[in-house]
């Protein structure tokens, strides 16, 4: 294995996790509504879900899109709509101490785990790094290194985002600011989709 290919790859790894997306937007926003300990669940979802998913298209599932073309779109319409109505729910959510008395509740490990299979960004990131860093090790160890990196540096990124939320916490103390805070995150969410469909 190349040093020289191991740090492009963590380079890349966390150019492509720590900058804004649906994942680290729904984070912030869990964090600002529920807290970083009633995160955790989402936040694992999130790290080992799309470990997963890398470890599977780093393997060969990616090529089932030049098997079949139309899934890419396919995929890309179904994502949309999924994260528009995420957005939507965040967007309506109640706010701060309303969310921790239980009137809405934060993502759970299954559902952002699933989350990452309709995810465009995530796909896009899956197949690019499992094309472009091949040769980090012989297969299959590729995909299982692959996976376990994207795993490390996406905890650290997936924390950070939920963290910064939980941050934010104090300053959203009254009922109006953290609605407008959810607004916000809710149409960021939207516009997350502009790369989606500008670019392919």
């Amino acid at each position: 294995m190349s040093h020289q290919l191991l740090v492009a790859f963590l380079v890349f790894a966390a150019v492509a996790l720590f900058t804004p997306g649906p994942n680290n937007v729904m984070l912030m926003a869990s964090g600002v509504n529920f807290g970083f300990r009633r995160t955790h669940a989402h936040i694992l979802g999130v790290v080992l879900g799309f470990g997963f998913m890398i470890f599977l298209v780093a393997l060969g599932a990616g090529s089932i899109f030049t098997l079949f073309p139309p899934l890419h779109t396919i995929l890309k319409y179904v994502g949309a709509a999924y994260l528009l109505y995420l957005a939507w729910k965040i967007a309506s959510a109640a706010p701060g101490h309303d969310a921790e008395r239980g009137r809405s509740q934060p993502m759970t490990f299954l559902q952002a785990a699933a989350f990452q299979w309709v995810n465009a960004k995530g796909w896009t990131i899956a197949v690019g790094a499992s094309a472009t860093y091949a040769a980090l090790a012989p297969f299959p160890w590729n995909a299982a290194l692959m996976a376990g990196l994207f795993i490390f540096v996406g905890f650290f990124s997936s924390a950070t985002w939920a963290l910064f939320g939980t941050a934010l916490r104090p300053l959203l103390t009254n009922e109006r600011a953290a609605r407008v805070f959810n607004i916000a995150m809710g149409l960021a969410l939207v516009a997350s989709l502009y790369p989606v469909f500008a670019w392919g």
